[in-house]
């Protein structure tokens, strides 16, 4: 990942945040070593404290991972809240399962395994967040299933949206770049919502639903 800010400024962002809970940091540590994509620290506590700011109970992650950031959305809908985690690989789930239990988590959080799109299609009514972290080259299809759903008021929120930088460089052309710059013009065409891409780790898209 090539970074969007000096890597002087970037550490001391991070050297702000205060220690993580155990578990968290094991996570850290397994994501690293095993090259496993997770939204890091600074991005998961911006999740959380967008979250906690609308009163959200009702969360949705396309793309989920080891759970890294489901832990903190369930931190945010608290008790009687809850967050929809997905993944397609078995393992991963279970893994996020072992670490969201060792939290006292787990009981807050739904565990789909399968297709996002797919998994949010078959659920029912609103979301007060949804985040997207698929795939890059699945985020258009993301956002076509996940902006209907989110409720007024409520943020559809999506990671790695200015990708290493890539998005600018009109000689890459992979699907995973092509992907990301029609989800970015896409999402800041919605009318309905109100759309900024913060340049925190590698781009936070954060869109309120304003109708």
């Amino acid at each position: 990942m090539t970074p969007l800010v000096a890597a002087d400024l970037d550490a001391y962002i991070l050297d702000l945040i205060p220690d993580r809970d155990p578990v968290l940091a094991e996570m850290e540590a397994y994501a690293a070593k095993n090259n496993v994509p997770i939204v890091g620290p600074a991005v998961a506590t911006l999740l959380e404290i967008l979250a906690r700011s609308i009163g959200a109970s009702r969360v949705f992650e396309m793309g989920s991972a080891i759970g890294y950031s489901t832990a903190f959305f369930a931190r945010a809908v608290g008790r009687g809240g809850q967050v929809v985690y997905t993944d397609g690989n078995p393992a991963n789930a279970g893994r996020a399962s072992g670490y969201l239990e060792r939290m006292e988590l787990l009981d807050r959080v739904a565990i789909k395994v399968g297709d996002a799109v797919g998994s949010l299609d078959a659920t029912t009514g609103y979301f007060d967040v949804i985040f997207i972290d698929v795939d890059k080259d699945g985020y258009p299809a993301a956002l076509k299933a996940a902006a209907p759903r989110v409720r007024r008021g409520g943020y559809l929120i999506a990671d790695n949206v200015l990708w290493s930088g890539k998005v600018t460089d009109e000689g890459v052309r992979d699907a995973a770049t092509e992907g990301i710059r029609h989800f970015n013009r896409t999402l800041f065409s919605l009318q309905e919502f109100r759309s900024v891409i913060v340049p925190l780790r590698d781009g936070v898209a954060i869109a309120r639903r304003e109708s």
